[in-house]
């Protein structure tokens, strides 16, 4: 029996905190698009965990669950990390795998309070 997309997010969660590039990825239909606004979107399993991978390697991030609902195929995700940066997440779950995810956050933000650089306007 499929996950309900509110335990598949809260598992997501889990493997986000462990830093686990291999478990998100399994997460994610294989044609799966993950769209992180302040981002390109990325489409695939395999390049959605080759960018899980890039981001664990430049940054040591949390996801703090803040509220986690469900409507229908939707799972909505609002969160911050222990730094205050806030954002949200929107994942559509069909047959108990990710299909489609989009996210909201401050990119300038997040590259301040990691020390990561910043690049040019």
């Amino acid at each position: 029996m499929p996950l309900t997309p509110r335990n598949l997010v809260s598992d997501w969660v889990e493997a986000f905190n462990r830093g686990d590039a291999e478990a998100l990825a399994a997460m994610y239909h294989e044609d799966a698009v993950n769209h992180q606004v302040a981002e390109t979107p990325v489409a695939g399993r395999e390049a959605i965990r080759a960018m899980f991978t890039r981001e664990f390697a430049a940054a040591e991030m949390v996801c703090l669950v803040e509220n986690l609902f469900e409507d229908g195929e939707w799972a909505i995700l609002e969160w911050r990390d222990p730094l205050g940066l806030r954002g949200c997440g929107f994942f559509r779950v069909v047959d108990g795998r990710i299909a489609f995810q989009r996210g909201y956050w401050d990119k300038l933000s997040f590259l301040r309070q990691y020390g990561l650089p910043i690049p040019p306007a």
